[in-house]
């Protein structure tokens, strides 16, 4: 574009001079408001154009040269390159959303045969979506929100107290919800409890623990505060919370095609604002938007909180089998790529590449793979202890666990591995539930064949 006219009108802030503008340039779609724009072959219409010009009155010329200088200051070459930058990043988002696979329905006659045939099972389940009623299905009257808390649903009850009372099962739900959340809806159970994405965890009968890393920065929190703020008072019925790693300004109970028009303006906000040049993630849920630091995925987090697992139960026999479902964000699919390294055998050929069934993994792994874990050292690593809202988290010290242990505590075949989505038809997992309805009937059926 010939920046020519953007460069007079800069010039012209104390003369208030008037732009006299092709009707052709590409500058006429953004300072032809303030300009006299002409058909520069139309000679008649350019000399009467030169004369108005010159015999304006003098508000209209600080009206019209006021307009565009606004314009001029307001879109920089920086607030070009911020916005494209935003937009790119959206639409990278959303092409790695059309590009992901939609894995098969989980054949549940095969994962409940599997569960039955091992000795040490793990499950790791999801919170939101999964074991809790769909957020379309919630009540409304008049508008109103009757509960904003996700609560457990009442028929996975039974089910779940049988698995977490079996002594061959260890039951971990991993959760983005915050700590009480947690504790209100399962104390009552004996299992693991891992909240804001793993970076506290703790057994129901004990306090809980950190498991976030050592140089994780919160510094950033006040300024993306004030963008959440902004945009809850300007959406009827979103809402933002603040936690310990993460902010998050949910619109789920919005209009939908008003949020989601609010969320791409608060998107550009932070991209060109407060997160420009910090070392943070923007997640994007289906109504939510969240800000948490690179570390902060679940996938980073189950290293630790399978070891802190490992050394509580004094594991002598290694896990023979886990079954992870959770309505997980893509940010946080993570998870499923630690159990599996290598792609299963029984997934057809057009999905994905054929690899060798027998799939061993383990916590440690081999001398290369911990140096590579060494840049994400947690204060759990370091022997660290924190104290967050007054309530001292206790640290967990991974060297309970010797490297000769941590590379037994998995023993995997790949037909004893099942990683599923729920409500999701692209995911990176290996199969998929529709709903928690089919939670419900998969963990009933384990239940029933301890």
């Amino acid at each position: 574009m010939n920046l020519v006219s953007y460069e007079y009108v800069a010039c012209q802030e104390s003369k208030k001079g008037v732009l006299i503008l092709s009707e052709f340039a590409g500058a006429a779609q953004s300072l032809g408001a303030g300009a006299i724009l002409v058909n520069p072959w139309n000679v008649t219409e350019v000399a009467s154009s030169i004369g108005y010009a010159l015999n304006m009155p003098a508000d209209e010329r600080e009206k019209r040269h006021h307009h565009n200088f606004k314009h001029v200051i307001s879109h920089t070459a920086q607030e070009w390159a911020a916005t494209f930058v935003s937009e790119l990043n959206v639409t990278i988002v959303e092409a790695q959303l059309r590009t992901r696979q939609i894995p098969p329905p989980l054949p549940i006659e095969v994962a409940v045969d599997r569960y039955s045939c091992s000795n040490n099972r793990l499950l790791i389940l999801g919170f939101n979506a999964t074991l809790t009623e769909p957020v379309d299905t919630l009540g409304r009257k008049d508008s109103q929100i009757n509960e904003w808390e996700p609560k457990l649903r009442p028929d996975l009850r039974e089910p779940l107290r049988k698995l977490c009372d079996d002594p061959k099962t260890t039951v971990l739900v991993l959760s983005g919800s915050a700590r009480n959340v947690l504790d209100d809806n399962f104390s009552d159970y004996n299992l693991w409890l891992a909240a804001e994405n793993g970076m506290f965890l703790r057994v129901t009968t004990g306090d809980w623990m950190t498991t976030m890393p050592e140089n994780l920065s919160m510094e950033w929190v006040d300024s993306v505060k004030n963008v959440f703020e902004y945009f809850t008072d300007r959406t009827p019925r979103s809402q933002f919370e603040v936690r310990e790693t993460s902010l998050i300004w949910n619109y789920k109970y919005s209009d939908v095609e008003f949020g989601r028009l609010q969320a791409r303006d608060l998107l550009q906000h932070l991209w060109t604002g407060p997160i420009s040049n910090a070392s943070l993630d923007v997640v994007q849920g289906r109504r939510s938007v969240e800000v948490r630091s690179v570390a902060v995925t679940k996938g980073a987090a189950i290293d630790r909180i399978l070891g802190e697992i490992v050394h509580n139960k004094g594991m002598k026999e290694p896990i023979d089998y886990v079954l992870c479902i959770g309505h997980f964000l893509t940010k946080d699919e993570d998870i499923y790529t630690f159990f599996e390294p290598e792609l299963p055998s029984e997934v057809p050929a057009s999905v994905r590449p054929q690899v060798p069934t027998q799939v061993r993994t383990s916590i440690v792994g081999s001398r290369a793979a911990l140096l590579m874990k060494q840049n994400s050292m947690s204060a759990v690593e370091q022997n660290k202890s924190y104290s967050i809202d007054g309530d001292t988290l206790h640290s967990m010290v991974t060297d309970r666990i010797s490297l000769q242990e941590g590379s037994s505590v998995l023993d995997l075949q790949a037909n004893d591995y099942f990683s599923c989505s729920v409500a999701r038809k692209r995911s990176n997992s290996r199969y998929r539930l529709q709903s928690s309805d089919e939670v419900v009937t998969l963990l009933r059926e384990l239940a029933d064949h301890r």
